[in-house]
């Protein structure tokens, strides 16, 4: 028994510290998330999933569940009154609902409305749920019905086994149809579902609502819930599916809300960001102290797709809430980097509101440019890739070998098609963590970019608590400067991938405490035209190429109600050093920047660069102070393909090509004109 290991890797299940976080939760315990609220827009949260009932300093977990994509929606604007002494209504699915007389309502005026089950069900539940019912209720009819079919077939063939006449086809045809027919059904079936009847009433203070899970009008036996916000209560539509729900209503009662999940992901997604368990501290979210609003932006009516309706309602909700940090753990491709209506109004709410933004650069890789819209695309929002360590490598996935830390191969790399970086930094992209009630599981492992963008979510949640309690005011833009400029360079893993690094809570806290005089620079954000300088087509690499980069200060408010003093404006002016390590890039050495934009030429020369990807920035210090770290950064990148020629028959080769775990070797091929195919052989 000495040699079995009993010393489970436990940190390594819900990773904090890669990025500081334990330790500065070890360092600075009451900072863990207090005070701070995080918007998880995402799939739903189950308020009935493990570690999501409290904050560790007692408070709900969860302030408000919302549903921004209407899938939940109910019309109850019917409005009827009881019989008159019988205490009794009737549904719109045309049951009698006979009222509690528990139940208190003034006005006597009952909304009522109807809902079909599947249109609450997430598609793995209603999978779930429509395999349990037709093995018990429909394959042992069915096999039976089929057994016997078949049996008078084989009967008939049997005792007709020479030609058959007309009628005798017709019959044998019919015996054939049956088992058809019963075949059919049975790859067919589905299952309806129940249908619930709900009444919407004022009890003479608030709002409440009841939705009929008996099925049989007895609303006696069926919970009775006022929004979620203000009780913080939840139901279970029933043990066989425990899928929870909350409600919210709306419209005086016109518009019953009910709440649930379109998939396990947000509930994920919410407990790594900030889940507490008092008695396992260990599976602790990153910050147990946050709260967290969650609204639904994924749609169950279409596979738990965001919808750009469902976002711009969401983004309304937060800035109502006034919620200091949001999870978006969502994206897809884009043509247009930086740019739309929603990365509009996302950039509304971090510039003009403070909200600071994080989300998923995308699961598109390894190939270059794969950043997702909007985490890898848009300027006000901090992009998050996925890392994983050596300890999550063995308590999430057991593997055999201990091998290094590395970038998943499948996070999305930069740069943006303009040119800028994509990946603003890293943080562990994998968590066994809570799921919701209906999974019948407790816990899951998931990975993704989705589980790095709540990791680093929650560490800016502790970043917040502490600044709140020691009241340093902030801008996102100045938490944004100081996470990359302490973020954790990994020489082994490339730039593109991990961006400006590895999340450092602790060292984050630091730099910002030490600037708590600079006042001024706080509120600076400094905007880059172009966002990067990006060279990739051939026609790019034959001269050298000047570009005109401007560089223009903006003063973001601390609050939408603290404006930046006029002559704050006016006194602003810093001496820049300008600073490009290779020496294919030319720049200036000096920029004398004050409140109004300011230009300066770049020359990049790409002749002499071998084939491949390269990568630099162009770094500017505060001649004053270089020890705060570049202010601004513009990426440079030159990618130098290789060519084919007519002479090989466009052809190319690479041999004895050898590969270490996690791994990747890239070839940039000048496409020859006029090709529309290409074929690759690989020989083992």
């Amino acid at each position: 028994m000495d040699s079995i290991d009993t010393n489970f890797p436990i940190h390594g299940l819900l990773p904090k510290k890669e990025t500081g976080a334990l330790a500065f939760l070890g360092k600075y315990p009451h900072f863990d998330g207090r005070g701070v609220t995080i918007a998880v827009l995402d799939t739903g949260v189950d308020p009935g999933a493990p570690g999501l009932k409290v904050t560790s300093d007692g408070k709900p977990k969860i302030v408000d569940i919302i549903d921004a994509t209407g899938s939940g929606d109910v019309d109850t604007s019917t409005v009827v009154q009881a019989n008159d002494g019988e205490g009794e209504i009737t549904g719109l699915s045309g049951r009698t609902l006979t009222i509690p007389e528990s139940w208190n309502n003034p006005s006597g005026n009952y909304h009522i409305g109807l809902k079909p089950a599947l249109d609450l069900y997430p598609k793995a539940l209603k999978e779930r749920l429509g395999k349990e019912k037709k093995e018990r209720y429909w394959d042992p009819e069915n096999r039976v019905a089929l057994a016997e079919a078949t049996r008078r077939l084989e009967e008939f063939e049997v005792k007709h086994q020479q030609s058959l006449s007309p009628e005798e086809k017709l019959e044998k045809e019919e015996l054939q149809s049956h088992i058809e027919v019963l075949t059919n059904l049975d790859k067919k079936y589905t299952s309806c579902g129940p249908v619930y009847d709900c009444v919407v009433f004022n009890d003479g203070s608030t709002w409440r609502a009841c939705v009929d899970l008996s099925e049989r009008g007895d609303l006696a036996a069926c919970p009775v819930l006022a929004n979620y916000r203000e009780e913080n209560q939840y139901a279970t539509l029933s043990q066989e599916d425990m899928l929870n729900y909350s409600v919210n209503i709306y419209d005086e009662g016109s518009i019953l809300e009910l709440v649930t999940n379109a998939g396990s992901h947000g509930t994920h997604v919410a407990c790594i960001a900030a889940g507490y368990f008092p008695d396992e501290p260990e599976r602790n979210g990153v910050a147990p102290g946050a709260q967290v609003i969650a609204i639904k932006i994924g749609d169950t009516r279409v596979g738990s797709m965001e919808t750009g309706v469902a976002l711009v309602r969401a983004m309304i909700k937060v800035m109502e809430y006034k919620c200091d940090l949001v999870n978006y753990s969502y994206g897809e491709a884009a043509h247009w980097p930086n740019s739309g209506h929603i990365c509009d109004i996302i950039s509304e709410a971090v510039n003009k509101h403070g909200v600071i933004f994080v989300s998923s650069a995308g699961n598109n890789g390894p190939a270059l440019s794969t950043v997702g819209t909007p985490g890898g695309t848009t300027s006000a929002i901090i992009g998050v890739g996925a890392y994983v360590s050596p300890e999550m490598m063995a308590s999430e996935y057991s593997l055999r070998e201990k091998l290094p830390s590395n970038q998943y191969t499948w996070s999305s790399r930069g740069p943006a098609t303009d040119g800028a970086l994509g990946v603003c930094i890293s943080a562990p992209g994998g968590a066994i963590a809570s799921v919701p009630n209906w999974t019948l599981r407790g816990c899951q492992l998931m990975n993704g970019t989705s589980m790095s963008s709540p990791n680093a979510c929650g560490g800016l949640a502790l970043l917040l608590s502490a600044l709140k309690d020691n009241n340093v005011s902030y801008t996102p833009c100045f938490i944004r400067r100081a996470i990359e400029n302490t973020a954790q360079k990994l020489d082994h893993i490339e730039g593109f991938a991990l961006g400006n690094g590895l999340l450092q809570v602790d060292k984050a806290y630091d730099y910002i405490m030490g600037m708590t005089n600079n006042a001024v620079e706080k509120r600076v954000e400094f905007q880059l035209q172009p966002r990067g300088i990006y060279l990739r087509e051939p026609n790019h690499l034959g001269r050298p190429k000047e570009t005109l980069c401007t560089v223009e200060p903006v003063f973001r408010e601390i609050s939408a109600s603290i404006s930046t003093d006029p002559q704050a404006k006016i006194d602003f002016e810093i001496l820049f050093s300008l600073v490009c390590k290779e020496a294919w890039v030319q720049i200036p050495s000096h920029l004398d920047l004050m409140n109004v934009a300011r230009s300066f030429s770049v020359k990049v020369d790409p002749r002499g660069l071998s084939h491949g990807a390269h990568y630099t920035e162009i770094q500017g210090f505060d001649v004053t102070d270089v020890m705060k770290g570049p202010l601004f950064r513009i990426p440079v990148t030159v990618i130098v393909p290789k060519s084919v020629e007519e002479s090989s028959g466009y052809k190319m080769s690479c041999t004895d090509v050898k590969f270490h775990p996690g791994q990747i070797k890239r070839h940039f091929i000048e496409v020859p004109s006029g090709a529309s195919s290409a074929g690759k052989t690989i020989v083992y």
